[in-house]
């Protein structure tokens, strides 16, 4: 158990039962705050074998809005046993050390009232409210005692931020000398807030969109350049997974079917940005050309996705906006032949006729190179021909219209 602790703003009844008291409870709705799409990790981005039993993860996360309390969502998604999870709790991080957290605000969190969860195989997991205010753009730290991770973990790969495991329990600790730090996420899929007269946006896609390229802890992926520009008004939920496609798994369950957990079930949410399918277009050939038919099966098949996705969307009330696909010529891993560019032509044709999408965000026309537009702008280009850097980043956060989102 922990020891006893000095909770900010945390009302008698939270501290006795870990349940929401009626005035939270009532005052604003759920607002996804903050999330990761969850996936299994590759050998090489998972945790070692000595983090997987009695160990505290410390990871750090920046929301973009605030409200008046918050709960938090662990995952076991795609755990084969069990999660035991011993105990978590919810802080401010410092900026003046990496692990570092202010005491003062270090709240424990509940689960049912009590400190201790076992998350089912497959499963994700709210904690009780937490009735402290947070505010928008503040990192939080949240760090959870695991009793047992399973041998199938679920994490965030591409997390573009650093987060820190240290053997034992170190939940009231200030700081954790001596931490192993991994550039991921683990078993932590969002942070909800209870907030009024906003919203949520999603983005929906691959590395891009993730963040590839990006500055680790330096928040510069476009998602959050648009965040900042929504100012708080508007929460921006990044579920981009690395390598991700529309149509097929291969880093992270493909788009369709994660469609439901990733933004439909998220509290909120009211526009999607879709930004995928460049993954399945270079896949299709990057071991051997394909048939002129095969080329046009993809388009047909992920311009379908396409509405499918669009389709379940609306079902719910959430305005779905295209994103054209940025060039991608030049991109050695993927061998393009002479047909890829014709398929990137013809989804981005598809995605800019009007009525299949909510509004079209034209990506491809900002970052394209004027001399070259089947390529991307070397000015924005982190050097592999289909990576933008923080320059990159920037031109796509500021060319989404915010007058689509308000």
């Amino acid at each position: 158990m922990l020891p006893k602790l000095r909770p900010f703003a945390l009302t008698a009844a939270l501290l006795t039962t870990g349940a929401a008291t009626p005035a939270l409870a009532a005052a604003c709705p759920w607002i996804a705050a903050w999330g990761s799409s969850q996936m299994v990790p590759g050998a090489d981005n998972a945790l070692p074998a000595e983090a997987l039993r009695d160990v505290t993860l410390r990871q750090i996360v920046r929301p973009s809005i605030g409200g008046s309390g918050l709960r938090v969502r662990l995952s076991n998604a795609f755990g084969d046993t069990p999660l035991v999870i011993e105990g978590a709790s919810v802080e401010r991080a410092l900026q003046t050390d990496k692990a570092a957290i202010d005491e003062k605000s270090l709240t424990p969190l509940r689960f049912s009232g009590k400190m201790h969860v076992v998350i089912p195989p497959g499963a994700e997991w709210l904690s009780d409210p937490v009735d402290s205010p947070i505010r928008a753009f503040e990192d939080l730290a949240v760090s959870i005692h695991v009793r047992a991770v399973p041998p199938r973990q679920t994490s965030h790969p591409g997390s573009r931020a650093t987060s820190y495991w240290l053997p034992g329990n170190h939940l009231a600790d200030a700081d954790l000398p001596g931490a192993r730090e991994v550039n991921h996420w683990f078993l932590l899929s969002g942070i909800e807030a209870s907030a009024c007269r906003t919203g949520a946006v999603v983005a929906l896609g691959d590395s891009i969109t993730d963040g590839h390229g990006a500055t680790t802890n330096g928040n510069d992926r476009w998602t959050d350049v648009l965040a900042r520009r929504l100012g708080g008004k508007r929460a921006v939920i990044n579920q981009g997974i690395g390598g991700n496609r529309v149509l097929l798994d291969g880093l992270g369950p493909n788009a369709m079917s994660r469609l439901d957990r990733d933004v439909l079930a998220l509290p909120g949410v009211t526009h999607l940005i879709l930004l995928e399918g460049i993954n399945d277009l270079g896949v299709l050939t990057r071991d051997q050309p394909v048939s002129p038919a095969e080329h046009a099966a993809m388009v047909e098949q992920v311009t379908g996705a396409y509405a499918q996705i669009v389709a379940r969307a609306r079902a719910k009330g959430i305005k779905v906006y295209g994103a054209t696909l940025l060039p991608f010529m030049g991109m050695a891993y993927y061998h393009p032949d002479a047909l890829n560019e014709a398929d990137r032509q013809a989804i981005n044709a598809w995605i800019r006729k009007p009525g299949h999408f909510d509004a079209v965000i034209d990506f491809d026309k900002v970052m394209r190179d004027p001399a070259r537009p089947d390529r991307l702008n070397p000015a924005f280009d982190v050097g592999d021909a289909i990576h933008p850097n923080p320059a990159g980043y920037k031109a796509m956060g500021e060319a989404v219209p915010l007058e689509l989102l308000r």
